[in-house]
């Protein structure tokens, strides 16, 4: 096995998601995970704190690339704007080419109880990377708290109506599909 291995936690991502999708989430171990990708149980946990820290390699570095471009927006744009600015970038990057691997990744967060809690978890450090950019870009507090919260479960929706959605239409047309949804929802009755 290779000591050394620049590609190593990918290897072990698309290894994982193999055995999880051929055995079930429970039944695959790290070892085997390791085995498949041809790699050190030592190496895994090198990258990994347990297997279910491989589902969410992905989605690591999310909170911080929306932060990065809330905080690298336009002046002048409105707290929800500057959200669905950092929103819009961060979708129509990556997330567009990976579609399938992350339903894929879906369908075994949906099979196990404690790997929709850590879903949860992430969402929740979306919206709090968001607030904390909103606040240093001088959006109040409790104003930042609110619309990224609103925010994150926005992306959240989008990003689950998307998946099951035909190809073909993009995750930044969904989300502005649901954000104008959201706008006429809390508009004042006439």
């Amino acid at each position: 096995m290779a000591r050394w291995a620049p590609d190593a936690a990918l290897r072990l991502e698309r290894a994982a998601m193999e055995l999880f999708t051929e055995n079930g989430y429970a039944a695959t171990t790290v070892p085997a995970i390791a085995e498949r990708a041809g790699l050190t149980t030592r190496t895994f946990f090198r990258h990994f704190a347990d297997k279910r820290d491989v589902l969410f390699l992905r989605e690591r570095e999310f909170p911080s690339v929306v932060a990065h471009l809330l905080t690298d927006a336009p002046a002048g744009l409105g707290t929800i704007d500057l959200l669905m600015h950092g929103l819009d970038g961060a979708a129509s990057g990556d997330l567009e080419r990976w579609r399938d691997d992350i339903a894929a990744r879906r369908a075994i967060i949906r099979s196990e109880p404690q790997l929709r809690e850590r879903e949860l978890l992430k969402s929740a450090g979306l919206a709090d990377a968001m607030r904390d950019a909103l606040v240093s870009n001088g959006t109040p507090a409790p104003d930042a708290a609110l619309a990224a919260s609103a925010a994150s479960a926005l992306f959240d929706l989008a990003l689950e109506t998307w998946l099951a959605g035909p190809p073909g239409v993009t995750l930044t047309s969904i989300l502005h599909d649901h954000r104008l949804r959201l706008t006429r929802l809390l508009a004042p009755s006439a």
